[in-house]
């Protein structure tokens, strides 16, 4: 959290790297300069930015080393995807090992999708294998959802799917990402209605981790095993 009046204390130390929009070319050109810092940059001319940066991408990184960011913020856009990812590192994983990362992934993005009265109709699963190639697997549901088994149930499908590659060439990352998000109100039940289909248990688990705190009831295979990090979120708004 930046404090009122202390924007300038938080932001000129940083590496230059931080301001969005320098890239790996672009600090390489600034470090040939010796400007490794956010308030390095900020002391330059913007002529001197310009030239070295060329004219829009100079200009625009030297007003934000400065504080000066002219586009709106805009509070009342909700958000289209919601997603979590979990670095694996080098080691080999089982594939009962991965199901439980999956697992730890799932649960917290649907809670997150019912805290924020959200539901999702496409899944989708992110790894990144042992020679740092990237792919993605997804699928899209018939009826929106915010059900953990039902979410859980089709991340495990793209993972069992993908396990021969994994068994092949490792993986080194894992994520699950919940898009095409809507209003949980708008949710049409489709008749014969499936009164076991987790969303009393859901409800029950979600309101004793609200009391208690997200650690204070878990699945029997997650205990004892590291959750993982879980990066604090801003409210959205309406």
């Amino acid at each position: 959290m930046v404090e009122p009046d202390q924007e300038r204390a938080f932001l000129l130390p940083l590496p230059v790297e931080r301001l969005w929009g320098v890239g790996v070319v672009t600090a390489e050109k600034l470090h040939r300069q010796g400007i490794t810092t956010v308030g390095q940059l900020a002391e330059l001319e913007e002529a001197t930015a310009e030239k070295l940066l060329g004219k829009a991408t100079g200009a625009h990184l030297h007003a934000l080393a400065r504080l000066r960011d002219p586009r709106p913020v805009d509070g009342t856009r909700r958000r289209g995807s919601i997603g979590s990812q979990r670095a694996l590192g080098s080691r080999p994983r089982s594939p009962d090992e991965i199901d439980l990362i999956l697992t730890q992934i799932v649960d917290r993005l649907a809670r997150r999708l019912r805290d924020g009265d959200r539901v999702c109709r496409t899944v989708t699963l992110r790894l990144r294998f042992g020679d740092f190639v990237k792919a993605t697997r997804s699928r899209t549901v018939r009826s929106d959802s915010d059900r953990t088994s039902v979410l859980l149930a089709v991340a495990r499908e793209l993972l069992f799917a993908a396990q021969p590659e994994i068994a092949k060439r490792g993986i080194t990352l894992i994520g699950i990402s919940l898009s095409h998000l809507g209003r949980a109100d708008s949710l049409q039940p489709e008749l014969p209605i499936a009164w076991d289909d987790g969303a009393r248990l859901d409800t029950v688990l979600d309101a004793v981790r609200d009391r208690f705190g997200a650690a204070s009831v878990a699945r029997a295979a997650q205990l004892g095993r590291d959750p993982g990090w879980s990066t604090p979120l801003l409210p959205e708004h309406e």
